[in-house]
Formats: structure tokens, C-alpha cells, sequence
């Protein structure tokens, strides 16, 4: 297992970066998770990017008049997680996102540790398709987002 600022990951693979030459390194049923605690530092970047202040996410006392009773962690700084499983280790180096449908099942909190989970369902180079079913569970093993992502490979590379 390797840590990086907090993250870790662990491959079904023996590296941990991947650095693909072509479709023939992937095959159907391979598989990548990463995992992540959430912290407030992670929160305040997240919107130091976005701009994203909805008061569910900053404010404690308006989210705590809501039916999830505390601040909820925006769900796309959870769902990033699938692309960097795209980009650094499922398919990996040399492979690009290019879609993710997205299903937020259960609020993410601050201090939740999550796990994301990829796997190749699909492989079809010659329309150069690259199909994955991905899912993020919090530290008591609930999904709390779930959804199916396509990559390529990087033309020039291969």
C-alpha cells in the first residue's frame, strides 16, 4: 500500500502506477480502490476551487436543520475519486476519462473514510472504449456513490 498526501491505494496488479502500451495490458475483471478520509482541509480546497459555498457543505447550523442533521461533504469531491483510479491506476498512465454517470446514494461526512472500488466490465479498442462500473463505500462498507465510467487510450501513446 501506498500513501500519498492522505490517499492510498491498492492494486490488483503488481505496480502501482500503470503505464499502459496498449488495450492488451487491460482485461475484463481487473480491478483498482482507492481510499480516503475526508478532512476539512480536503472541504476548504474543494471550494477554493469550485466556489461551491451552499450552506449544507459551510454551514453547521443550517445543515443541521436538514434531514442529514450535520454538513454533508460535496459529492463530487467524493466522486473525483473515480478519476483518479481513470488516470493514475485503472486503466492508468496513458488512459483518458471520457464519461462517468454518477448516482449519490448516501451523504459523505467530514472525518469518513472512503473507498473507491473500479472494474473493467468492457473492453472494446476498436471502437477504443474502455468500460468501468465503479463504486465508493464509507468506512462501514455502504455505498454512498455508485456509477459507470468509460476511458480511452491516449492516441500517440499506444
Amino acid at each position: 500500500m501506498e500513501r500519498k498526501q492522505g490517499i492510498s491505494a491498492i492494486k490488483e496488479r503488481s505496480q502501482m502506477e500503470f503505464t499502459l502500451t496498449g488495450y492488451s495490458d487491460l482485461s475484463g475483471g481487473q480491478s483498482a480502490r482507492l481510499s480516503k478520509k475526508i478532512t476539512q482541509e480536503d472541504v476548504d480546497r474543494f471550494i477554493a476551487i469550485t466556489s461551491d459555498t451552499n450552506p449544507l457543505h459551510v454551514d453547521e447550523d443550517y445543515a443541521s436543520r436538514t434531514f442529514f442533521k450535520q454538513r454533508v461533504v460535496h459529492g463530487m469531491l467524493t466522486a473525483s475519486l473515480f478519476s483518479t483510479l481513470v488516470g493514475m491506476y485503472l486503466p492508468g498512465i496513458g488512459a483518458i476519462y471520457r464519461s462517468q454517470t454518477i448516482e449519490f446514494v448516501k451523504p459523505v461526512y467530514i472525518g469518513d473514510t472512503v473507498t473507491a472500488h473500479m472494474t473493467i466490465t468492457r473492453i472494446d479498442p476498436k471502437h477504443e472504449i474502455i468500460e468501468l462500473h465503479g463504486v465508493i463505500e464509507n468506512q462501514q462498507g455502504e455505498i454512498v456513490v455508485k456509477g459507470i465510467a468509460t476511458a480511452s487510450l491516449i492516441r500517440g501513446l499506444i
